[in-house]
Protein backbone atom coordinates (compact mmCIF):
# COMPACT_ATOMS: atom_id res chain seq x y z
CA UNK A 1 0.00 0.00 0.00
CA UNK A 2 1.34 3.36 -0.86
CA UNK A 3 0.36 6.03 1.79
CA UNK A 4 1.51 8.70 4.51
CA UNK A 5 0.06 9.26 7.72
CA UNK A 6 -0.39 12.45 9.08
CA UNK A 7 0.40 12.94 13.03
CA UNK A 8 0.19 15.25 14.88
CA UNK A 9 1.85 16.81 18.43
CA UNK A 10 -1.80 17.91 19.91
CA UNK A 11 -5.54 17.71 18.68
CA UNK A 12 -5.97 20.70 16.79
CA UNK A 13 -2.81 21.47 15.38
CA UNK A 14 -4.53 21.37 11.20
CA UNK A 15 -3.92 17.53 10.32
CA UNK A 16 -7.51 17.00 9.01
CA UNK A 17 -7.17 20.77 7.15
CA UNK A 18 -3.37 19.59 5.70
CA UNK A 19 -4.52 15.86 4.97
CA UNK A 20 -7.74 17.66 2.91
CA UNK A 21 -5.08 19.39 0.92
CA UNK A 22 -2.79 16.88 0.42
CA UNK A 23 -6.11 14.86 -1.16
CA UNK A 24 -6.91 17.85 -3.38
CA UNK A 25 -3.33 18.05 -4.38
CA UNK A 26 -2.63 14.59 -5.59
CA UNK A 27 -6.53 15.09 -7.00
CA UNK A 28 -5.12 17.60 -9.35
CA UNK A 29 -2.22 15.64 -10.29
CA UNK A 30 -4.68 12.81 -11.72
CA UNK A 31 -3.83 10.20 -8.98
CA UNK A 32 -6.59 8.23 -7.50
CA UNK A 33 -6.34 9.10 -3.43
CA UNK A 34 -8.70 8.07 -0.54
CA UNK A 35 -8.78 10.24 2.58
CA UNK A 36 -8.07 7.37 5.74
CA UNK A 37 -8.53 7.91 9.60
CA UNK A 38 -9.08 4.43 11.34
CA UNK A 39 -10.94 6.14 14.30
CA UNK A 40 -12.84 9.60 14.33
CA UNK A 41 -14.21 10.28 17.60
CA UNK A 42 -16.11 13.28 16.62
CA UNK A 43 -20.06 14.22 16.74
CA UNK A 44 -19.64 16.17 13.73
CA UNK A 45 -20.52 14.02 11.29
CA UNK A 46 -21.43 12.60 7.13
CA UNK A 47 -24.01 10.94 5.54
CA UNK A 48 -22.68 8.16 2.71
CA UNK A 49 -24.56 8.15 -0.50
CA UNK A 50 -26.09 5.21 0.70
CA UNK A 51 -27.05 6.11 3.95
CA UNK A 52 -23.70 5.30 6.38
CA UNK A 53 -21.96 7.44 9.05
CA UNK A 54 -18.62 8.06 9.06
CA UNK A 55 -16.93 11.40 10.56
CA UNK A 56 -17.45 14.45 8.71
CA UNK A 57 -13.59 15.40 8.04
CA UNK A 58 -13.24 12.22 5.86
CA UNK A 59 -16.79 13.08 4.18
CA UNK A 60 -14.61 16.68 3.20
CA UNK A 61 -11.55 14.97 2.69
CA UNK A 62 -13.28 12.99 -0.04
CA UNK A 63 -14.75 15.54 -2.06
CA UNK A 64 -11.78 16.96 -2.11
CA UNK A 65 -9.80 14.20 -3.62
CA UNK A 66 -13.00 14.30 -6.03
CA UNK A 67 -14.00 10.82 -5.02
CA UNK A 68 -17.32 9.47 -3.14
CA UNK A 69 -16.93 8.91 0.69
CA UNK A 70 -17.74 5.56 1.79
CA UNK A 71 -17.33 3.45 5.63
CA UNK A 72 -14.00 2.04 4.84
CA UNK A 73 -12.25 5.86 4.62
CA UNK A 74 -13.24 6.23 8.68
CA UNK A 75 -14.57 2.30 9.98
CA UNK A 76 -14.62 3.52 13.46
CA UNK A 77 -16.41 6.66 14.80
CA UNK A 78 -16.79 7.54 18.17
CA UNK A 79 -19.84 9.65 19.07
CA UNK A 80 -19.82 10.86 22.74
CA UNK A 81 -22.78 11.51 24.73
CA UNK A 82 -21.56 11.96 27.62
CA UNK A 83 -17.53 12.26 29.60
CA UNK A 84 -17.79 8.20 29.93
CA UNK A 85 -19.57 7.23 27.00
CA UNK A 86 -19.87 6.97 23.34
CA UNK A 87 -21.68 5.74 21.16
CA UNK A 88 -19.37 3.29 18.48
CA UNK A 89 -20.49 3.19 14.88
CA UNK A 90 -18.86 0.32 12.88
CA UNK A 91 -18.80 0.96 9.31
CA UNK A 92 -21.06 3.14 9.17
CA UNK A 93 -23.56 1.90 11.60
CA UNK A 94 -24.35 2.43 15.32
CA UNK A 95 -23.01 -1.11 17.09
CA UNK A 96 -23.29 -0.02 20.79
CA UNK A 97 -22.51 2.62 23.63
CA UNK A 98 -19.86 2.25 25.40
CA UNK A 99 -17.64 3.48 28.41
CA UNK A 100 -14.02 4.29 27.73
CA UNK A 101 -12.58 1.32 29.66
CA UNK A 102 -15.10 -1.08 28.14
CA UNK A 103 -14.24 0.09 24.45
CA UNK A 104 -10.46 -0.18 25.18
CA UNK A 105 -11.36 -3.50 26.88
CA UNK A 106 -13.43 -5.09 24.55
CA UNK A 107 -13.12 -3.57 21.08
CA UNK A 108 -9.34 -3.52 20.60
CA UNK A 109 -9.37 -6.69 18.53
CA UNK A 110 -12.43 -5.78 16.43
CA UNK A 111 -11.62 -2.21 15.69
CA UNK A 112 -7.98 -4.40 14.22
CA UNK A 113 -9.63 -6.21 11.52
CA UNK A 114 -12.08 -3.47 10.88
CA UNK A 115 -9.20 -1.37 9.98
CA UNK A 116 -7.47 -4.25 7.74
CA UNK A 117 -10.38 -4.96 6.06
CA UNK A 118 -10.63 -1.18 5.32
CA UNK A 119 -6.82 -1.31 3.88
CA UNK A 120 -7.88 -4.15 2.12
CA UNK A 121 -10.58 -2.35 0.33
CA UNK A 122 -9.23 0.93 -0.46
CA UNK A 123 -6.09 -0.81 -1.97
CA UNK A 124 -7.91 -2.26 -4.07
CA UNK A 125 -9.27 1.45 -5.56
CA UNK A 126 -6.88 3.82 -4.95
CA UNK A 127 -3.43 4.56 -5.61
CA UNK A 128 -2.44 6.79 -2.27
CA UNK A 129 -3.94 6.76 0.76
CA UNK A 130 -3.41 10.15 2.91
CA UNK A 131 -4.21 8.77 6.10
CA UNK A 132 -4.87 10.86 9.40
CA UNK A 133 -4.01 10.33 12.62
CA UNK A 134 -5.47 11.70 15.91
CA UNK A 135 -4.35 14.18 19.18
CA UNK A 136 -1.28 12.95 19.66
CA UNK A 137 0.83 9.84 19.16
CA UNK A 138 2.32 9.51 22.31
CA UNK A 139 -0.63 9.58 24.94
CA UNK A 140 1.52 6.67 26.99
CA UNK A 141 -1.52 5.91 28.95
CA UNK A 142 -3.35 4.75 25.88
CA UNK A 143 -0.37 3.53 23.38
CA UNK A 144 -0.56 0.09 23.92
CA UNK A 145 -4.17 -0.42 22.71
CA UNK A 146 -4.15 2.96 20.48
CA UNK A 147 -6.11 2.36 16.74
CA UNK A 148 -5.27 5.85 15.34
CA UNK A 149 -2.06 6.64 15.04
CA UNK A 150 1.61 4.44 14.97
CA UNK A 151 -0.32 1.19 15.50
CA UNK A 152 -2.50 2.13 12.01
CA UNK A 153 0.96 3.14 10.28
CA UNK A 154 2.68 -0.48 11.33
CA UNK A 155 -0.37 -1.81 10.02
CA UNK A 156 -0.26 -0.26 6.93
CA UNK A 157 3.57 -0.03 6.80
CA UNK A 158 3.47 3.73 5.48
CA UNK A 159 5.80 6.17 6.75
CA UNK A 160 4.43 9.77 8.77
CA UNK A 161 4.29 13.30 8.65
CA UNK A 162 4.55 14.96 12.16
CA UNK A 163 2.49 18.53 12.27
CA UNK A 164 2.75 20.57 14.79
CA UNK A 165 0.85 24.23 16.02
CA UNK A 166 2.99 27.53 15.93
CA UNK A 167 -0.06 29.40 16.92
CA UNK A 168 -0.44 28.15 20.45
CA UNK A 169 2.98 28.57 21.45
CA UNK A 170 5.75 25.68 22.87
CA UNK A 171 6.14 24.27 19.15
CA UNK A 172 9.65 23.42 19.79
CA UNK A 173 8.87 21.48 23.09
CA UNK A 174 5.66 20.24 21.52
CA UNK A 175 7.47 18.50 18.42
CA UNK A 176 11.33 17.09 20.29
CA UNK A 177 8.71 15.96 23.56
CA UNK A 178 6.47 13.72 20.57
CA UNK A 179 9.78 12.49 18.97
CA UNK A 180 11.19 11.29 22.20
CA UNK A 181 8.15 9.83 23.33
CA UNK A 182 7.97 7.40 20.30
CA UNK A 183 10.21 4.06 20.31
CA UNK A 184 13.49 3.69 17.50
CA UNK A 185 10.76 1.71 15.36
CA UNK A 186 7.92 4.34 15.56
CA UNK A 187 10.19 7.45 15.50
CA UNK A 188 11.70 6.01 12.02
CA UNK A 189 8.59 6.49 10.47
CA UNK A 190 8.60 9.74 10.93
CA UNK A 191 10.21 11.48 7.79
CA UNK A 192 9.08 15.27 7.74
CA UNK A 193 7.92 18.07 10.24
CA UNK A 194 5.39 20.25 8.96
CA UNK A 195 4.89 24.07 11.13
CA UNK A 196 1.14 24.96 10.75
CA UNK A 197 -0.44 28.12 11.85
CA UNK A 198 2.15 30.63 11.56
CA UNK A 199 1.70 34.35 11.83
CA UNK A 200 4.05 37.13 10.67
CA UNK A 201 7.71 37.18 8.73
CA UNK A 202 8.40 33.64 7.81
CA UNK A 203 12.40 34.84 7.75
CA UNK A 204 12.34 35.26 11.61
CA UNK A 205 11.70 31.32 11.78
CA UNK A 206 14.35 30.77 9.75
CA UNK A 207 16.84 30.20 12.66
CA UNK A 208 14.19 27.90 14.12
CA UNK A 209 14.43 25.56 10.77
CA UNK A 210 17.51 25.02 10.89
CA UNK A 211 17.67 24.01 14.66
CA UNK A 212 14.97 21.78 14.63
CA UNK A 213 16.46 19.94 11.32
CA UNK A 214 19.41 19.75 13.55
CA UNK A 215 18.15 18.31 16.12
CA UNK A 216 16.05 16.05 15.03
CA UNK A 217 17.62 14.80 12.07
CA UNK A 218 14.21 15.36 10.49
CA UNK A 219 13.60 17.97 7.50
CA UNK A 220 10.88 20.69 7.81
CA UNK A 221 8.89 20.06 4.50
CA UNK A 222 6.95 23.60 5.26
CA UNK A 223 6.08 26.16 7.13
CA UNK A 224 2.38 27.03 6.51
CA UNK A 225 0.64 30.64 7.31
CA UNK A 226 -2.20 30.82 8.84
CA UNK A 227 -5.51 30.51 6.65
CA UNK A 228 -8.35 32.55 7.46
CA UNK A 229 -12.20 31.62 6.23
CA UNK A 230 -10.94 28.59 4.90
CA UNK A 231 -14.61 27.85 4.26
CA UNK A 232 -14.01 23.88 4.82
CA UNK A 233 -16.03 21.87 7.67
CA UNK A 234 -14.20 21.48 10.68
CA UNK A 235 -13.77 18.17 12.35
CA UNK A 236 -15.24 18.58 15.52
CA UNK A 237 -15.73 20.88 18.31
CA UNK A 238 -12.78 22.04 18.84
CA UNK A 239 -12.70 23.72 15.50
CA UNK A 240 -15.72 25.99 15.76
CA UNK A 241 -15.23 28.90 14.73
CA UNK A 242 -14.86 32.37 17.13
CA UNK A 243 -17.85 34.62 17.60
CA UNK A 244 -18.12 36.95 15.03
CA UNK A 245 -19.02 41.17 15.71
CA UNK A 246 -20.81 42.69 12.65
CA UNK A 247 -23.02 45.62 12.23
CA UNK A 248 -26.48 44.20 11.21
CA UNK A 249 -27.94 41.23 12.51
CA UNK A 250 -27.32 39.30 15.64
CA UNK A 251 -28.10 35.48 15.38
CA UNK A 252 -27.19 33.70 18.95
CA UNK A 253 -26.31 30.00 18.88
CA UNK A 254 -27.14 28.23 22.52
CA UNK A 255 -24.68 25.94 22.22
CA UNK A 256 -24.94 22.64 24.13
CA UNK A 257 -22.34 20.60 25.49
CA UNK A 258 -23.03 17.70 23.27
CA UNK A 259 -23.60 19.51 20.19
CA UNK A 260 -23.18 17.86 17.20
CA UNK A 261 -23.05 18.75 13.39
CA UNK A 262 -22.08 22.45 14.24
CA UNK A 263 -21.15 23.18 10.72
CA UNK A 264 -24.38 23.33 10.29
CA UNK A 265 -23.38 27.73 11.55
CA UNK A 266 -20.61 28.12 9.45
CA UNK A 267 -22.43 29.66 6.30
CA UNK A 268 -23.59 32.28 8.49
CA UNK A 269 -19.91 33.45 8.70
CA UNK A 270 -19.38 34.70 4.91
CA UNK A 271 -22.59 36.97 5.61
CA UNK A 272 -21.01 40.36 5.77
CA UNK A 273 -23.80 41.90 7.87
CA UNK A 274 -24.46 39.28 10.14
CA UNK A 275 -22.67 38.13 13.47
CA UNK A 276 -22.87 34.77 15.14
CA UNK A 277 -22.62 35.12 18.82
CA UNK A 278 -22.04 31.04 20.58
CA UNK A 279 -23.71 31.73 24.11
CA UNK A 280 -23.42 28.98 26.57
CA UNK A 281 -24.86 31.47 29.65
CA UNK A 282 -27.75 32.99 30.25
CA UNK A 283 -26.16 36.34 30.61
CA UNK A 284 -24.64 36.20 27.23
CA UNK A 285 -27.70 36.30 25.66
CA UNK A 286 -28.83 40.09 25.35
CA UNK A 287 -31.46 40.72 22.53
CA UNK A 288 -30.52 38.58 19.62
CA UNK A 289 -32.35 39.17 15.96
CA UNK A 290 -32.12 35.31 16.41
CA UNK A 291 -31.77 32.43 18.30
CA UNK A 292 -30.82 28.67 16.83
CA UNK A 293 -30.64 25.38 18.80
CA UNK A 294 -27.98 23.14 17.45
CA UNK A 295 -27.82 19.46 17.30
CA UNK A 296 -26.98 17.07 20.12
CA UNK A 297 -25.25 13.75 20.37
CA UNK A 298 -27.50 13.74 23.83
CA UNK A 299 -31.13 15.73 23.41
CA UNK A 300 -32.45 15.06 26.89
CA UNK A 301 -29.34 15.58 28.99
CA UNK A 302 -28.61 18.84 27.14
CA UNK A 303 -32.41 20.25 27.30
CA UNK A 304 -31.49 19.93 31.46
CA UNK A 305 -28.57 21.75 31.08
CA UNK A 306 -30.23 24.34 29.38
CA UNK A 307 -33.10 24.18 32.18
CA UNK A 308 -30.81 24.56 34.54
CA UNK A 309 -29.30 27.71 32.80
CA UNK A 310 -32.33 29.48 32.63
CA UNK A 311 -32.36 28.99 28.75
CA UNK A 312 -36.05 27.66 29.07
CA UNK A 313 -38.04 30.44 30.18
CA UNK A 314 -36.22 32.95 27.85
CA UNK A 315 -36.30 30.97 24.93
CA UNK A 316 -40.40 30.45 25.78
CA UNK A 317 -40.66 34.42 26.40
CA UNK A 318 -38.40 34.89 23.47
CA UNK A 319 -40.70 32.87 21.11
CA UNK A 320 -44.38 34.65 22.60
CA UNK A 321 -42.87 37.75 21.77
CA UNK A 322 -41.77 37.32 18.05
CA UNK A 323 -38.27 36.60 18.11
CA UNK A 324 -36.77 34.33 14.99
CA UNK A 325 -36.46 30.41 16.29
CA UNK A 326 -34.71 27.60 14.27
CA UNK A 327 -34.25 24.54 16.17
CA UNK A 328 -32.44 21.79 14.10
CA UNK A 329 -32.46 18.46 14.99
CA UNK A 330 -32.10 18.06 18.86
CA UNK A 331 -32.60 21.67 19.07
CA UNK A 332 -35.92 20.69 17.14
CA UNK A 333 -36.73 17.94 19.81
CA UNK A 334 -36.63 20.39 22.20
CA UNK A 335 -38.59 22.77 21.23
CA UNK A 336 -41.75 20.42 21.55
CA UNK A 337 -43.79 19.56 24.77
CA UNK A 338 -42.61 16.05 25.14
CA UNK A 339 -39.62 14.18 24.67
CA UNK A 340 -39.76 10.08 25.79
CA UNK A 341 -36.95 7.57 25.55
CA UNK A 342 -39.04 4.31 25.81
CA UNK A 343 -35.70 2.20 24.75
CA UNK A 344 -33.05 3.91 26.63
CA UNK A 345 -31.59 4.94 23.28
CA UNK A 346 -31.03 8.72 24.14
CA UNK A 347 -30.53 8.84 27.83
CA UNK A 348 -29.75 5.14 28.66
CA UNK A 349 -32.47 5.01 30.88
CA UNK A 350 -35.37 3.32 30.18
CA UNK A 351 -38.43 4.71 29.91
CA UNK A 352 -37.12 8.07 30.91
CA UNK A 353 -39.26 11.49 29.67
CA UNK A 354 -38.84 15.07 30.36
CA UNK A 355 -40.84 17.92 29.05
CA UNK A 356 -39.56 20.14 25.97
CA UNK A 357 -39.51 23.66 25.75
CA UNK A 358 -43.28 23.72 25.07
CA UNK A 359 -42.83 26.19 21.92
CA UNK A 360 -44.49 23.52 19.46
CA UNK A 361 -47.30 21.68 20.02
CA UNK A 362 -44.75 18.08 19.30
CA UNK A 363 -43.86 15.02 21.45
CA UNK A 364 -40.32 13.38 20.37
CA UNK A 365 -39.47 10.07 21.15
CA UNK A 366 -36.64 7.97 20.95
CA UNK A 367 -36.26 4.77 18.59
CA UNK A 368 -33.47 2.01 18.51
CA UNK A 369 -32.59 2.53 14.87
CA UNK A 370 -30.87 5.67 13.87
CA UNK A 371 -32.46 7.65 10.34
CA UNK A 372 -29.30 8.61 8.22
CA UNK A 373 -29.85 9.44 4.79
CA UNK A 374 -29.20 11.70 2.43
CA UNK A 375 -32.52 14.29 2.03
CA UNK A 376 -33.89 16.27 -0.82
CA UNK A 377 -37.12 18.57 -0.44
CA UNK A 378 -39.03 21.34 -1.26
CA UNK A 379 -39.91 24.33 1.16
CA UNK A 380 -43.55 23.02 2.07
CA UNK A 381 -46.17 24.79 -0.82
CA UNK A 382 -48.34 25.52 2.58
CA UNK A 383 -45.94 28.30 3.61
CA UNK A 384 -46.46 29.88 -0.13
CA UNK A 385 -42.57 29.95 -0.87
CA UNK A 386 -40.96 28.04 -3.87
CA UNK A 387 -37.14 26.61 -2.68
CA UNK A 388 -35.74 23.45 -3.46
CA UNK A 389 -32.82 22.45 -0.43
CA UNK A 390 -31.32 19.16 -0.14
CA UNK A 391 -28.86 18.31 3.42
CA UNK A 392 -28.68 14.80 5.63
CA UNK A 393 -30.34 13.73 8.36
CA UNK A 394 -28.74 12.05 11.86
CA UNK A 395 -31.39 11.37 14.16
CA UNK A 396 -32.73 8.11 16.86
CA UNK A 397 -36.20 10.60 17.04
CA UNK A 398 -39.31 10.47 15.63
CA UNK A 399 -41.14 13.62 16.06
CA UNK A 400 -44.84 13.71 16.13
CA UNK A 401 -46.78 17.00 15.51
CA UNK A 402 -50.35 17.95 16.28
CA UNK A 403 -52.70 17.61 13.20
CA UNK A 404 -53.20 21.44 12.99
CA UNK A 405 -49.27 22.21 12.99
CA UNK A 406 -48.14 23.92 9.41
CA UNK A 407 -45.06 21.31 7.72
CA UNK A 408 -42.05 23.05 6.83
CA UNK A 409 -40.23 20.68 4.46
CA UNK A 410 -41.97 18.76 1.70
CA UNK A 411 -39.44 15.76 1.23
CA UNK A 412 -38.93 14.16 -2.37
CA UNK A 413 -40.59 10.89 -1.38
CA UNK A 414 -43.57 12.97 -0.70
CA UNK A 415 -43.21 12.57 3.04
CA UNK A 416 -43.90 16.61 5.07
CA UNK A 417 -40.77 17.06 7.74
CA UNK A 418 -40.52 19.81 10.43
CA UNK A 419 -41.95 22.47 12.06
CA UNK A 420 -43.10 26.27 10.03
CA UNK A 421 -45.23 28.76 12.58
CA UNK A 422 -45.56 32.08 12.97
CA UNK A 423 -44.87 32.92 9.72
CA UNK A 424 -41.58 31.22 9.70
CA UNK A 425 -40.79 33.15 13.05
CA UNK A 426 -40.20 29.14 14.84
CA UNK A 427 -38.88 26.90 12.75
CA UNK A 428 -38.23 23.22 13.18
CA UNK A 429 -35.99 20.57 11.03
CA UNK A 430 -33.97 17.47 10.87
CA UNK A 431 -32.31 18.82 7.87
CA UNK A 432 -28.91 19.29 8.71
CA UNK A 433 -27.39 21.57 6.48
CA UNK A 434 -30.24 23.93 6.02
CA UNK A 435 -28.70 27.10 6.08
CA UNK A 436 -25.84 25.45 3.17
CA UNK A 437 -28.85 25.91 0.90
CA UNK A 438 -28.28 29.48 -0.19
CA UNK A 439 -31.57 30.61 -1.40
CA UNK A 440 -32.94 29.09 1.62
CA UNK A 441 -30.56 31.03 4.01
CA UNK A 442 -31.28 34.38 1.83
CA UNK A 443 -34.60 34.47 2.98
CA UNK A 444 -34.61 33.50 6.42
CA UNK A 445 -32.14 36.13 6.65
CA UNK A 446 -34.11 38.43 4.80
CA UNK A 447 -37.09 37.85 6.94
CA UNK A 448 -34.96 38.82 9.76
CA UNK A 449 -34.06 42.03 8.04
CA UNK A 450 -37.48 43.23 7.13
CA UNK A 451 -38.58 42.88 10.37
CA UNK A 452 -35.71 44.57 12.26
CA UNK A 453 -36.10 47.37 9.64
CA UNK A 454 -32.83 46.05 8.13
CA UNK A 455 -32.83 46.60 3.76
CA UNK A 456 -32.60 42.86 2.34
CA UNK A 457 -29.69 41.83 0.95
CA UNK A 458 -29.18 39.30 -2.32
CA UNK A 459 -27.67 35.67 -1.60
CA UNK A 460 -24.53 34.64 -1.20
CA UNK A 461 -23.65 31.77 -3.15
CA UNK A 462 -21.15 30.02 -1.05
CA UNK A 463 -21.84 26.33 -2.36
CA UNK A 464 -20.31 27.99 -5.54
CA UNK A 465 -17.13 28.13 -4.09
CA UNK A 466 -16.38 24.97 -2.73
CA UNK A 467 -14.88 23.27 -5.26
CA UNK A 468 -12.45 26.74 -5.40
CA UNK A 469 -11.56 26.77 -2.05
CA UNK A 470 -10.67 22.77 -2.35
CA UNK A 471 -8.19 24.27 -4.99
CA UNK A 472 -6.95 27.27 -3.08
CA UNK A 473 -5.91 24.76 -0.11
CA UNK A 474 -4.14 22.48 -2.39
CA UNK A 475 -2.26 25.93 -4.12
CA UNK A 476 -1.37 26.83 -0.33
CA UNK A 477 -0.12 23.48 0.34
CA UNK A 478 1.97 23.16 -2.82
CA UNK A 479 3.71 26.74 -1.99
CA UNK A 480 4.65 26.36 1.40
CA UNK A 481 5.32 22.93 1.45
CA UNK A 482 7.84 20.87 -0.29
CA UNK A 483 5.50 19.03 -2.04
CA UNK A 484 7.99 16.98 -4.47
CA UNK A 485 10.00 15.93 -1.31
CA UNK A 486 6.21 15.08 0.36
CA UNK A 487 5.77 12.97 -2.84
CA UNK A 488 9.13 11.37 -2.38
CA UNK A 489 8.80 10.12 1.04
CA UNK A 490 6.05 8.04 0.47
CA UNK A 491 7.30 6.76 -2.89
CA UNK A 492 10.38 5.81 -1.30
CA UNK A 493 9.07 4.15 1.39
CA UNK A 494 9.81 0.35 1.77
CA UNK A 495 11.86 0.08 -1.37
CA UNK A 496 15.24 -0.03 0.77
CA UNK A 497 15.62 4.02 -1.00
CA UNK A 498 14.20 5.69 2.36
CA UNK A 499 15.03 9.21 2.85
CA UNK A 500 17.44 9.19 6.60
Amino acid sequence: MKGIMILGTASDVGKSLIATGICRAYANECIRVAPFKSQNMSNNSYVTIDGKEIGRAQGIQAEAARTEATVMMNPILLKPRSDQHSEVILFGKALKTMSGKKYRDAFYEQGLKAIQTAFENLDQEFEMIVMEGAGSPVEINLKDRELVNMKVAEIADVPAVLVADIDRGGVFASIIGTLELLTPEERSRVKGLIINKFRGDLSLFEDGVKWLESKTGIPILGVLPYIENHMIDGEDSLSIPASTYRTGLDIAVIKPPYISNYSDIEPFYFEADVSIRWVSRLDELGHPDAVILPGTKSTIRDLQYFKAAGFDTWLVHYAENGGFIAGICGGYQMLGERLIDPYGSDTGLVSAQVKGLGIIPAVTAFLPDKTTTRTEAVVHPNTGFNLSVEGYEIHLGETLLSSECQRFLLLKDGKEEGYYGKNGRVIGTYLHHLFNNDEWRNHWLNSIRKAKGEPERDPVYISRLKDQKYDELAAHIKRHLDWEGLKEISEKWGTGHELV
